[in-house]
């Protein structure tokens, strides 16, 4: 057996929205046309891999991401709960510039600290499941591969730990788009590489890239 594991972890793909609100955890959120075909896309370009365990947090946008990988590679699929969307207390209600959120005084009690953040699940707590949800799926797959579907920030915080970077950010600079692909490359136990990928890129709406450059193959190499 090698002592080469690769995991990829995927971001869902889009989910059908209608009424713009801040979704987090809730259930009911499916993929929409797109972002079924978002997971299609996925599932091809990562048809010739070593793929043997497929995981997903357990929210349907994620499952049904996973869904297309799994039987492109006659994989059951499974599911952790520690993948699952950051909480977040503005679940459920929209959120954003010019919706008059920041001027409601009930909200401000939830942003006096955006280090921690004070408006939903710690950082450090989301980088501690994630990191378990991670090692999990690499020894179920050792010396071999596995997919992970899970959610933007909690992504965008296992990655940032990885790669010894601060967990508070600006989120409009999260590289992390639609059904990317945030790959870690373990040598036994050990990370000595994190990758990203877009393989749907051109699926992606513009008004979710703008300003973005495009990325292929990017790869950050660790000391072994």
């Amino acid at each position: 057996m090698s002592d080469i594991t690769v995991v990829h972890v995927m971001r869902h793909g889009e989910v059908e929205n209608p009424d713009g609100l801040l979704y987090g955890r809730l259930p009911g959120y499916h993929l929409s046309e797109l972002g079924q075909r978002m997971a299609e896309r996925v599932a091809e370009h990562l048809a010739p891999r070593d793929i043997t365990h497929v995981v997903s947090s357990p929210l349907e946008r994620a499952r049904e991401t996973a869904t297309p990988v799994a039987e492109s590679h006659g994989l059951d699929l499974a599911t952790d709960a520690r993948l699952i969307e950051a909480e977040n207390v503005f679940q459920g209600k929209t959120f954003g510039v010019g919706d008059g959120a920041l001027r409601n005084p009930e909200n401000w009690k939830h942003l006096v600290n955006p280090f921690k953040p004070s408006w939903g699940e710690p950082y450090l707590e989301q980088v501690v499941r994630m990191m378990g949800a991670l090692d999990a799926a690499k020894d179920a797959a050792r010396g071999h591969e596995a997919v992970v579907v899970s959610h933007q920030l909690p992504i965008w915080m296992l990655r940032s730990f990885v790669e010894r970077r601060r967990l508070w950010h600006d989120p409009r600079k999260r590289q992390c788009t639609l059904a990317s692909l945030t790959t870690f490359t373990y040598r036994g136990d050990k990370i000595v590489s994190v990758g990203y990928t877009e393989p749907a890129r051109d699926l992606v709406p513009a008004h979710l890239l703008a300003g973005a450059k495009p990325v292929k193959g990017k790869s950050k190499a660790f000391g072994a």
